[in-house]
């Protein structure tokens, strides 16, 4: 047996040295970093001091009247078109998911119809439809018809831009809530029919209210496109805010001043939007792994149109 001092001494020599942890060094990040820095820096100066950007004639006309009026108007354009988009979007999708044939076949149509054309192209459509029907008669179909009008008179700007913008969004919203509806297990639809529910109630009571959590969300993307794509009824003269900028520039010939203006109009109402989603999406992310939340964030929080169901 060895004794205790040779033990001792043959577990000091065995024992290795404490591992000192040298951090990894990323000097490329540094440079990229300061590249960024000295470049935004130098943007900031640029649009600083150089006066042919005229901030004085921006402050000017920040809050002028004419200005606040379009912004008014861009909102209750947005909030109205908007709920057109959604309710049509619900009827679409629900008529997409329908058994019958005709039914969904007329849905996708619909759904093919408005996204395969420019939003644009549908404002003007619009704006000249009365070229086409001159009178409006509604009614039954091939029947008595109990509502005359005359299309010009009832189809004033902000009604043409309602119907684009609405009739357009419906059709985006239907793809949004049909992948809500599809991601609902389908046996809460069974567990539903057999106690005897029909198919409407089922959807109503079963089906929407576990899909808002797929529906909800990117909806807020979708208000933020339409609240920039109201900026398109300008072509027909509808005084929104960028139409009210540019009947001011078309007098003072400051242009460029009076589109820093509602641009500066769009980031504040944009933004605000931006914080709405985000509560959104903490409200209705509830539930989920954080893995499952940072990808749900990344589909949800995104400014440009995604296809939320795929291409009819």
């Amino acid at each position: 047996m060895p004794s205790t001092e040779a033990t001792e001494s043959q577990e000091g020599q065995g024992r290795p040295e404490d591992i000192k942890a040298v951090p990894v060094r990323h000097p490329g990040r540094w440079i990229t970093a300061a590249i960024v820095l000295l470049i935004t820096v130098a943007i900031i100066n640029s649009v600083a001091t150089n006066p042919r950007f005229e901030w004085s004639i921006v402050g000017q006309y920040l809050f002028d009247p004419r200005i606040l009026h379009g912004v008014r108007i861009t909102i209750e354009l947005t909030v109205v078109a908007m709920i057109v988009g959604i309710v049509g979007g619900v009827l679409l999708a629900v008529m997409r998911l329908s058994p019958n044939p005709l039914v969904s076949g007329a849905s996708w149509v619909y759904i093919w119809f408005f996204r395969g054309t420019p939003l644009l192209v549908q404002i003007l459509f619009w704006s000249y439809i009365s070229a086409l029907y001159p009178k409006i008669n509604l009614g039954i179909p091939f029947g008595p018809a109990f509502i005359h009008a005359d299309a010009n008179s009832l189809l004033k700007p902000f009604l043409v831009s309602v119907l684009a913008l609405g009739l357009n969004e419906a059709a985006y919203m239907a793809e949004i809530v049909r992948a809500g509806i599809i991601s609902v297990d389908e046996g809460q639809s069974e567990a539903a029919a057999s106690l005897g529910m029909s198919r409407l109630l089922t959807m109503r009571r079963v089906v929407l209210p576990q899909a808002m959590r797929v529906i909800v969300p990117p909806t807020g993307n979708e208000t933020i496109s339409m609240l920039k794509n109201s900026s398109l009824v300008s072509v027909i003269a509808y005084t929104e805010l960028l139409y009210s900028a540019q009947l001011i520039y078309s007098v003072n010939y400051k242009t460029i001043q009076l589109l820093i203006v509602a641009s500066f109009w769009y980031l504040v109402m944009t933004s605000v939007l931006y914080v709405g989603q985000y509560f959104i999406e903490r409200r209705f992310g509830r539930g989920f792994s954080r893995a499952e939340q940072a990808g749900m964030r990344e589909r949800w929080l995104g400014f440009g149109r995604g296809s939320a169901g795929g291409a009819p």
